[in-house]
């Protein structure tokens, strides 16, 4: 059985705001770099540039969604994503 391919994203918290339910930061992996803005309060993420965007997205999301409690500003972290860019 074959392996899939994989890819270690780098996740940067830049700010992180309980006011408004806002975490925002920049994901880099494989070549691209995009920045993200997730509601928690509502579960939405958005993500930009557009380019390359379907291949993070959801992989960001269930990161965000399983370290929501422990992600904090200015922290840095890692997940890997099912696919090679």
């Amino acid at each position: 059985m074959s392996r899939l391919p994989t890819t270690t994203a780098q996740l940067r918290v830049l700010r992180q705001s309980f006011s408004p339910c806002r975490l925002e930061g920049e994901v880099i992996a494989g070549g691209f770099q995009w920045t993200f803005c997730w509601a928690f309060d509502r579960g939405e993420l958005s993500v930009e540039p557009s380019l390359g965007r379907a291949l993070i997205q959801d992989a960001l999301l269930r990161f965000l969604l399983k370290a929501d409690y422990q992600l904090e500003a200015g922290g840095d972290y890692a997940f890997t994503v099912r696919a090679q860019f």
